[in-house]
């Protein structure tokens, strides 16, 4: 059996008016394929078809929901024909190592089956009332999820959206990062389409910042699911708030690893490492401020730069390797840029530094503070900034010292210690022993502060992010006025001269 290619997948029944894009391969330039961008006047027949197909949806059974969701992990999870497929555009289109591909795999199969089991949860709650009638509350989907994904981690950060969102019984437009438009964006169409998800439910539209916008203003999108920068979850938010959308947004961080005077430099160099340059650094969790004890630091500088010289930077398609390409020509100059302005104010440049084309080394800044560029800034490449501490609450007071509120992991024998010092520090995860970067389909995921408003998405949250919860009664007879409010409104007006009781309650 041989899978079609996710490339010629139907992202949406109506052709799109934007124009062609080469999709290209980071490690070699060479182009994969053309895709057609959607415009931002493509935005409202898709969003208007998903509304329709919607209804049907909401109406199936729960059983028929799950069954959809549960063969759609199956087909990601299928190592010997949609695996190898979706691994190969994972690895050249978005520059993934095929380990962190073969990640992204798994852990989609894994939303897909999590959120397969969320169909049949109870929809809701019988309530306590006070009037001769049945109370209760129901979730109900909320109609069109609008999903807007990045390219750092394509697969995984649209289908968290998706996979939960078509499980509640809503239809969905998903907007991929053109640059990953096949892996986060096509393949999903793919996989669902032969998992028999029904037509128009789930609308691809890779496109730019214009076809975003266009999606967030539709009056057929009431809730949108946004991961990307901060800057840019900024404009979304504002304009979700003005058309009175729900916005669940996940945005930047740079995230501190605190090591303290207890931990073993041994077994913790290379968790570190993992932390700032698994991906290349291209991951909103990465670790980007590296914060030990001055009884380490000398030494942990030294062997974090070791193993930053002993990992091999290519291209993951044709060589083993362990980093691969940053996505494009900006990002490698933001991240080149902000090495070379920290090293200009006094950083020192440990390890790493330079690139060849998008293959940028691994980076360790040593002597790094406040003013310290890629110290401050989400960097969002492989570049480690090293900074020492003296106590406790000095680590807490620079680990809280962002405007970032992500993830935080702190390392120590003492893990009551660290779970003390994680309740100083304001994140939206934390890991005790464990470097900054992990995601599981059953834990809620999200940052405060800027890295978002809270864990909007994953496990229970999902539940109240794709859902509206409705309060429904049902009286024994129509049109007879509540008996326990009518007696009470008369035995107060009894009681007081003024006002008079109204004449339903005499």
């Amino acid at each position: 059996m041989t899978w079609p290619d996710p490339a010629t997948a139907t992202g949406t029944t109506h052709p799109l008016k934007g124009p062609h894009h080469p999709v290209t391969e980071p490690a070699t330039g060479d182009r994969l394929t053309t895709v057609t961008l959607a415009a931002p006047e493509d935005v409202e027949p898709a969003a208007e078809a998903a509304h329709t197909a919607q209804h049907a949806w909401a109406e199936a059974l729960h059983f028929d929901r799950a069954a959809v969701l549960r063969r759609a992990g199956d087909l990601f999870a299928d190592h010997d024909h949609h695996h190898p497929a979706l691994r190969d555009w994972l690895v050249r289109e978005a520059g993934s190592i095929p380990g962190k591909a073969d990640f992204e795999l798994h852990v989609a199969a894994q939303e897909c089956y999590e959120a397969a089991a969320l169909a049949s949860r109870p929809a809701g709650q019988v309530l306590p009332t006070e009037e001769q009638r049945l109370s209760y509350t129901r979730r109900v989907p909320v109609g069109v999820v609008g999903v807007i994904a990045p390219f750092n981690a394509p697969l995984i950060l649209s289908i968290r959206s998706v996979a939960p969102a078509l499980a509640l019984g809503n239809a969905v437009v998903l907007k991929p990062d053109p640059r990953t438009a096949v892996c986060g964006g096509l393949a999903l169409a793919a996989v669902f389409a032969e998992a028999g998800l029904p037509e128009e439910l789930l609308q691809v539209l890779p496109g730019g910042a214009e076809a975003g916008q266009a999606l967030v203003t539709d009056p057929h999108i009431p809730v949108i699911s946004f991961t990307g920068s901060t800057d840019a979850g900024r404009a979304v938010g504002e304009a979700a708030g003005r058309h009175l959308k729900r916005a669940h947004l996940e945005l930047g961080g740079n995230s501190a690893l605190v090591v303290l005077e207890d931990a073993d430099l041994d077994a913790v160099i290379s968790t570190a490492a993992w932390g700032s340059f698994f991906h290349q650094g291209q991951i909103c969790m990465t670790t980007g401020r590296h914060l030990v004890h001055a009884s380490l630091y000398e030494e942990y500088v030294e062997r974090l730069a070791a193993r930053a010289d002993e990992l091999t930077v290519g291209d993951p398609h044709r060589e083993r390797v362990h980093l691969g390409p940053l996505i494009d020509q900006g990002q490698l100059g933001k991240v080149h840029g902000l090495v070379g302005a920290s090293t200009a104010g006094g950083a020192r440049l440990a390890a790493g530094g330079a690139h060849d084309r998008l293959f940028y080394r691994p980076t360790v800044l040593a002597e790094a503070d406040d003013l310290t560029p890629a110290y401050t800034e989400e960097v969002f490449g492989p570049v480690a900034p090293v900074r020492p501490f003296g106590t406790d609450d000095e680590a807490v007071a620079l680990a809280a010292a962002s405007p970032y509120g992500l993830a935080v992991g702190i390392v120590t024998a003492d893990p009551a210690r660290g779970l003390d010092l994680a309740d100083r520090i304001p994140t939206g995860i934390v890991h005790v022993n464990d470097q900054t970067v992990n995601d599981e389909a059953v834990a809620p995921f999200g940052g405060v502060a800027a890295s978002g408003t809270g864990a909007r998405l994953g496990g229970e949250a999902n539940l109240d992010a794709f859902t509206e919860l409705r309060w429904t009664t049902v009286a024994r007879r129509g049109g007879a006025p509540p008996v326990l409010i009518t007696r009470r409104v008369r035995d107060r007006a009894r009681q007081a001269p003024w006002p008079p009781p109204c004449c339903w309650a005499c």
